[in-house]
């Protein structure tokens, strides 16, 4: 009697055991594993990181080979001593959030054109019309039906229409 109840004993030992190795290296891990870092955000918090401005740089930066040594080859004129000395062209962006959804729409000097969208959680993007054009529109649909978003340029800045969420 005494041989099964020490082998119970050591199955639980072990099992004790095993499962506060696991949970010690989930939390060595870290967040990564056990949820999303820094929480689920909401529909807002999403518009609002979408909406703040994205640092400008005036072109590509050259690069350079690690194995070269010295400029590289000239295939012709430099693009950048053909330019004019001007200032590039600055776009507008802003986010839009409906019920299906987030889109982030920018006016420029070819008219405004979506530059991203994404469904809402159990949404899909029915169509979207990417621009540049006079407007661009973008469809979620889900389980409420489907949600247009459509979006032209008015005095240089992205404005939803009217309607805009079904």
């Amino acid at each position: 009697m005494r041989r099964p109840l020490l082998a119970v004993a050591g199955w639980l030992v072990t099992a004790v055991l095993v499962t506060l190795v696991g949970v010690a290296a989930i939390r060595l891990v870290g967040e990564s594993i056990t949820g999303t870092p820094g929480g689920v955000r909401s529909q807002e918090e999403v518009a609002r990181a979408l909406a703040a401005p994205e640092p400008t740089t005036p072109g590509p930066a050259p690069s350079a080979s690690p194995s070269s040594s010295g400029p590289p080859p000239s295939t012709g004129p430099s693009a950048t001593a053909d330019l004019p000395p001007t200032a590039a062209p600055t776009a507008v962006r802003r986010a839009f959030a409906i019920t299906g959804g987030t889109a982030v729409a920018e006016c420029g000097p070819d008219g405004v054109r979506l530059v991203s969208w994404a469904p809402a959680q159990n949404y899909r993007v029915g169509d979207a019309d990417r621009g540049p054009d006079d407007d661009v529109e973008v469809s979620f649909v889900g389980p409420s039906g489907e949600h247009e978003l459509t979006v032209r340029c008015v005095d240089g800045q992205p404005v939803a229409e009217s309607g805009g969420d079904d």
